[in-house]
């Protein structure tokens, strides 16, 4: 189900107000002649593309590595995306603004003339995509962006990125891609570097120990004893035959020895076996059990069962206008108001049925991929 990968080395800079206002109005005619196409539901198939979205940043003038790739093109959308016009709607954004994304796709949704139980259900997509990506791909990266996409057909993509002390992390998901939100759910992970121990347990092979954590969690904590077979000095010694036995303590201790069960993993399965879920996703969905508690309940059914979660990484690791801090050019402002220029005139003009202009910009794309093939 994977789409792609994407190398996202970063620099900083920030869009300034002459640029961003074209970003706005270019993105708002890239989505309508895409949805004037192809209609919304390949609007968000392709925004939860990491090439696609990566392309479609580097038109709206960043380079491959621009700071703010995420945050500002998705803010463009924000302001750009009409429901009415583009029968899209975009909640959500960076910082204190993703907080506000249920009251969000409430307002939207009530645009739309969804009912409450379908509002409902996006406003849970939303908080489960986030949640996921938070307690149950712990990879060190702290989300701080969640932009929460939807149609008129209730279809949905999310974009949400995490940051680490130094490197970003983009997150894709799509809805009629998602079987499970605790199994392998996202359309793309996207990152710089791969970190060398993560806790997935959305991967497939975290399966076991998902159904033993519920498991636990239905019977209570109090059917659990917490007795670890205990570790004598020798455990650490040489295997070696040797007359006198030689202490060699390792230089890290394991994960699991570094947490407190007792008190970290009780109160976790008292809070959760109050409330009986009936499937890890309804575990996952409470309130109260973040990445720590859920972090503990894992390794306390590895502990117990022997149920192993996944410690890989799953995340794997083009200018049209010019890029924002000037390469590999700086933005050309005319000609980038001549292209929302253009898309604007096509689109308007396909719409009065006056075809000829919008049909000669996609025969000049075919000619221009063939003369790339040729050459």
């Amino acid at each position: 189900m994977k789409t792609g990968t994407a190398n996202l080395p970063l620099h900083g800079g920030s869009a300034p107000p002459w640029l961003f206002k074209r970003m706005r109005l270019l993105a708002g005619e890239i989505v309508e002649a895409l949805v004037y196409e192809r209609g919304s539901e390949e609007f968000l198939r392709r925004i939860s593309d990491p090439h696609w979205f990566q392309a479609f940043s580097c038109v709206l003038g960043f380079d491959w590595h621009s700071s703010g790739t995420t945050t500002v093109t998705t803010g463009a959308l924000k302001m750009a995306v009409s429901p009415q016009r583009h029968g899209i709607a975009v909640a959500g954004g960076k910082g204190k603004t993703s907080g506000k994304t249920p009251a969000d796709i409430q307002k939207l949704g009530i645009e739309f003339s969804f009912g409450p139980q379908k509002i409902a259900e996006l406003i849970r997509a939303s908080r489960l995509s986030a949640k996921v990506d938070n307690a149950l791909v712990q990879d060190g990266y702290q989300l701080y962006h969640h932009t929460f996409l939807f149609t008129e057909s209730g279809e949905w993509a999310v974009v949400q990125q995490g940051m680490n002390d130094s490197f970003a992390r983009r997150y894709h998901w799509l809805s009629d891609r998602v079987k499970s939100f605790v199994e392998e759910p996202h359309n793309a992970i996207c990152s710089e570097r791969q970190e060398q121990t993560v806790l997935d347990l959305t991967a497939r092979e975290s399966e076991e120990n998902r159904k033993a954590t519920l498991d636990i969690v239905r019977d209570g904590p109090s059917h659990i004893g917490f007795r670890p077979a205990q570790r004598s000095l020798l455990d650490f010694g040489d295997s070696r035959p040797s007359p006198v036995p030689e202490l060699s303590m390792p230089r890290r201790h394991e994960l699991i020895a570094s947490l407190d069960i007792d008190e970290v993993g009780r109160k976790a399965l008292q809070m959760a076996y109050e409330l009986q879920p009936s499937n890890y996703e309804e575990l996952v969905a409470l309130r109260g059990l973040g990445p720590k508690r859920i972090r503990a309940l894992a390794l306390i059914s590895e502990l117990v069962y022997g149920s192993s979660p996944s410690w890989k990484d799953p995340a794997k690791f083009g200018f049209a206008h010019g890029g924002k801090d000037g390469t590999p050019f700086p933005v050309d402002r005319e000609t980038y108001d001549n292209s929302i220029r253009i898309l604007h005139e096509a689109v308007e003009g396909a719409r009065l049925e006056k075809k000829e202009k919008y049909e000669a910009i996609k025969r000049l794309s075919k000619l221009c991929g063939e003369s790339d093939l040729r050459g």
